[in-house]
Order: structure tokens, then C-alpha cells, then sequence
């Protein structure tokens, strides 16, 4: 008997629905209610490029927040009359390697009623021809309303915002940035502890970073954010093997301090562990067409020192870093994280093609 045969006979073929796979308390609706709406934040990324992280400020990231709790709550509020993104399109250009990132953004996309054209190989477009950035995005124009663009060039979107007239939104950038990744970070941090919202937090939380900030562009972009909200973090600890040359960019350090960020380094993940609220993880660099593996010895399992409460998040796709032993435990957050992630980006993706009006509740 072949493997499917025996799948099926062993009753493998019938499911039972579920909730969402998520651990812990991960509804929204405690973050939608801590957060008062206020649009007019929401409404000045209209006509906006998503390049960086850093373009956001504390009421823009709570607004955009809201908005996705909003989405995640009630997902089929704004399915009838019409959907907010109909008669929209969306140019999906994908010339690296993407599940995750490219899925939720084409589903956050459709949800909200639109369509979707792709590309997903530099060598089957015109780019494998020689054509230059700027005339790709100057057709872009043309052909879309908005596009996702991820490449494995730190300069391919800096590039293509000279000539569009269309917004861009970043979805990786080589080593550089993910700035949609660290909203879907933050976002899962707020549903976790909406407390955390308050100006000045009566708990705030402790942060491990398992991570190369120089050089993983998920890292770089959630340390931005978290920036913008220092408040609420008592300091961040980077853990790495030891290894890397430059940990940091250069400036890099220095301007995390300067917004408040208290930032420490060790090399002793177990001995990290015990204190830490969030345990942020990740092992994967992508440099130019291939990806660089991280501190390959710093791994969480079920047999890890976790605080009680705390919660594990991780970008995805993952390797041994994390063990799936975890998978059942109430520090898995990272399912949730993912799930999050497709509200979060049809959140931004509403306001940067002028929809938000068609989902406010106040005017």
C-alpha cells in the first residue's frame, strides 16, 4: 500500500474544523477596545511608499492596529456591500523566495475584494532582459493600483519609488528591511498585552532577540518599532553565537539608545531565557540569491528555560532553531503571529490605496 493509500485508510483524510491554530488568548478584541479610533492617522499613508520601518510613529502604528483588530475580529464586516479594495488591483513581485510573506499579502489583498496580477522569477521578466528598475516600475503604472515588491537587492525598492506614481509597499529587501513583518511582530505583542498600550505600562516587558541585527532584515525592523514604543520595553537583550563580526550597523546601536531602547548583548541563550517576557527568534539571513544560517547552536525546545507566560515569536519559514515540541505549548505564539499578519496587511493595504473611509466606524 502506498503512502497516500495507507493515509486514508488509517483515517487520515478527515478533519474536524477548528479555531484558528493558535495557543494562548490571541483574540483581538481586548487590543480593539484599548485603542480609540482616530482616522485621520490612518489617512496620511494615502499615497505613501512602505520602504523602512522607520516611517511609522506610535499613533500611526496603533491606528493601523486597531484597524487589523478590527479585520481579525469580525473577519466578514466589511465582505457586503461592496468590499473596500474592489476594483483594485494589486501587482505582486516576488524575485525571492516567499510562503508566508507573499501568501498573506494575496490573501489580505482578495479578502478585501480585489484582484491580483504576480511575478515570481527575475528570469521571467523583463528584468532578465536588462531592463532597468525604474522602467519596470514606470509599466507598473500602468498596470496596477498598488505593488508588494520583495527582491534580494537592498536597493530594488528605492529604486522603483523614483518612477512610480503608484505606492510600494516593502516586502524584504536583502539584509536591509521587513517593515510589515515587525507590524505583524508588534501587533502580536499588543494582543498579547494590551496593558502595554498605556503610556507608561505598570509592567513592562523584558525582550531576547535571537538574532544578528547588521544583518537579519526582520530583526532590524522589529528593533525600529519597538523604538517608536520604548515605554513599554525594559530592555531587549541580543543573543548571538559570538560569531558575528559587526552585530550592529553602523549607527545602528546609537540610534536605538537615543530613543530610549536600553540594549544589552550575551551569548548564553539558556541563561537569557528565564527572565525574558518575548523570545523573539530567528536563524535566517537572505544574502543575494542564497540565505546565511545564524548561530546555528542557539535553539528553543520544550526542555528551553522559558519564564512561565512568556511567548515565543519567529518570522517563519523555521529550522531546528525551533522546535516544534513547542508547538502545543501556551509560549507558541508564533502561529498566531502569522495568522495576524494577513489583518495587519490588509490594515495598511486599505489606507495606502485611499479605502479607509469604507471602514471607519466614526467620520
Amino acid at each position: 500500500m502506498v503512502n497516500v493509500e495507507k493515509a486514508i485508510s488509517e483515517g487520515n483524510a478527515s478533519f474536524e474544523p477548528e479555531p484558528p491554530d493558535v495557543y494562548g488568548d490571541a483574540h483581538p478584541k481586548d487590543l480593539l477596545r484599548a485603542i480609540t479610533e482616530e482616522h485621520e492617522y490612518l489617512q496620511s499613508l494615502a499615497n505613501s511608499h512602505i520602504a523602512s520601518a522607520a516611517q511609522f510613529d506610535r499613533k500611526q502604528l496603533m491606528q493601523l492596529f486597531r484597524l487589523a483588530a478590527k479585520y481579525e475580529a469580525n473577519p466578514d464586516r466589511f465582505l457586503t456591500p461592496v468590499k473596500p479594495l474592489s476594483g483594485k488591483l494589486l501587482i505582486s513581485a516576488f524575485y525571492e523566495p516567499s510562503t508566508r510573506t507573499r501568501l498573506s499579502f494575496e490573501s489580505a489583498w482578495h479578502r478585501l475584494g480585489g484582484d491580483i496580477i504576480s511575478i515570481t522569477d527575475r528570469s521571467t521578466s523583463g528584468i532578465a532582459k536588462g531592463e532597468s528598475l525604474a522602467d519596470v516600475a514606470e509599466m507598473f503604472n500602468n498596470y496596477g493600483d498598488c505593488v508588494v515588491l520583495r527582491d534580494n537587492q537592498e536597493n530594488s525598492v528605492t529604486e522603483m519609488m523614483k518612477s512610480l506614481r503608484i505606492p510600494i509597499i516593502n516586502a524584504g529587501n536583502g539584509t536591509d528591511e521587513h517593515p510589515t513583518q515587525a507590524l505583524a511582530d508588534l501587533y502580536t505583542i499588543f494582543k498579547w498585552r494590551p496593558d502595554l498600550l498605556a503610556d507608561k505600562p505598570e509592567k513592562r516587558i523584558k525582550i531576547a532577540i535571537v538574532g544578528i541585527p547588521s544583518r537579519m532584515r526582520t530583526v532590524r525592523s522589529l528593533l525600529t518599532l519597538l523604538a517608536c514604543c520604548s515605554d513599554m520595553v525594559d530592555e531587549v537583550n541580543i543573543i548571538h553565537d559570538g560569531q558575528s563580526k559587526e552585530l550592529y550597523s553602523p549607527g545602528q546601536l546609537e540610534n536605538l539608545t537615543a530613543a530610549g531602547l536600553k540594549i544589552r548583548e550575551s551569548t548564553n541563550l539558556t541563561g537569557s531565557l528565564p527572565d525574558a517576557d518575548v523570545v523573539y527568534i530567528n536563524a535566517i539571513a537572505w544574502v543575494k540569491d542564497s540565505y546565511e544560517i545564524m548561530g546555528e547552536e542557539l535553539k528553543l525546545d520544550i526542555n528551553s528555560p522559558l519564564k512561565p507566560g512568556a511567548i515565543i515569536l519567529h518570522p517563519l519559514a523555521r529550522g531546528p532553531e525551533l522546535c516544534t515540541s513547542l508547538d502545543s505549548t501556551i509560549h507558541n505564539w508564533y502561529f498566531a503571529q502569522a495568522r495576524g499578519a494577513v489583518f495587519v496587511r490588509m490594515a495598511l493595504l486599505t489606507c495606502m490605496v485611499q479605502r479607509t473611509d469604507m471602514v471607519m466606524d466614526i467620520l
